[in-house]
């Protein structure tokens, strides 16, 4: 099976083998002068997979030169520490919030297990330190100028709270993480990824808000592969980031508990992907990308932080 398929001159699609399945998780390769880029390289469990996905594009790990994070999220950038035995001139960029995070991974390791359990190892993997001399931070405003690109840096939290995406103004091609949802390719559905601890509604409308402004002519999402329609997603995007945040307050307002909660949101919200997916493996997939039970935990956590502050 084809995992990195050329989507521009310089630009491919890595496809990283999840749970089995393919088109959940993906990477992107950028190519220029001299110089190779990986963003969002996966989790530890894909990385021979990845390895075997640059040879197919016609690189070498060896010619790795920079690996860029959205954000630190161990589907998008848990391989980081891991992968720079095989990547010996590769260095790591990340936004300042989630430096610290890769310089320790303790905190983000312990905050995964107790969601994931005794499937940590399955799913991720080793999670290994970023040594410092590796590791360079980046702000919101900053350029990068790698691969024959001139990648913008802009802060989008919402997510996360270390969140950035990349576009490239010439090209007009946006390098979107989560900050612009899942869509898998061939079913015409968003859904947002809302896990905790960072969910932020407001943060993230501005988000989506501010993606809309620089008017790329492409996103491509990590979950999965690239979207034209731009407009159109972000607004549906933004339309169910609040209309689920809603049900579930609904219902925490009635005094249900997570477990009623969660069965509650999947009944009111799975017969919309049912009747555009129609088949029952696309709803697994979905599952596999941005969970239900992750994905009230998260509005939970935000609401119950809301309403701290008040």
């Amino acid at each position: 099976m084809t995992t990195a398929t050329q989507l521009r001159t310089g630009t491919w699609q890595i496809s990283l083998p999840f749970q089995g399945e393919q088109g959940i998780i993906g990477s992107y390769l950028l190519a220029g002068a001299n110089e190779v880029a990986l963003i969002d390289p996966g989790p530890s469990t894909t990385i021979e997979a990845l390895l075997a996905s640059i040879r197919e594009a016609g690189f070498a790990p060896e010619d790795i030169t920079h690996l860029v994070a959205t954000h630190i999220h161990l589907d998008h950038f848990g391989a980081a520490g891991s992968l720079l035995r095989h990547l010996p001139r590769a260095r790591v960029y990340v936004h300042s919030k989630g430096a610290r995070h890769l310089l320790d991974p303790s905190k983000v390791v312990a905050s995964a297990t107790r969601i994931y359990g005794e499937r940590m190892q399955q799913l991720w993997g080793e999670i290994e330190a970023v040594p410092q001399e590796k590791l360079q931070s980046i702000e919101g405003g900053d350029i990068l100028n790698i691969a024959g690109r001139r990648l913008e840096v802009h802060y989008t939290p919402g997510h996360a709270v270390h969140h950035v995406i990349f576009f490239d103004v010439h090209s007009g091609e946006l390098f979107a993480g989560d900050a612009a949802g899942v869509r898998l390719q061939g079913i015409d559905y968003v859904r947002p990824p809302t896990p905790p601890p960072d969910l932020d509604l407001e943060a993230w409308s501005e988000t989506i808000s501010k993606l809309k402004q620089l008017r790329p002519d492409v996103l491509y999402l990590a979950h999965f592969g690239p979207t034209t329609n731009v407009p159109q997603h972000l607004e549906r995007l933004r339309e169910k980031l609040y209309s689920w945040g809603e049900l579930v307050l609904a219902q925490m307002r009635n005094g249900k508990d997570e477990a009623e909660i969660i069965e509650s949101f999947i009944a009111q919200t799975q017969p919309e992907l049912e009747r555009i997916a129609r088949d029952p493996h696309e709803l697994a997939r979905y599952e596999i990308a941005t969970n239900y039970p992750m994905t009230v935990q998260g509005y939970m956590r935000y609401w119950k932080l809301k309403s701290q502050k008040r």
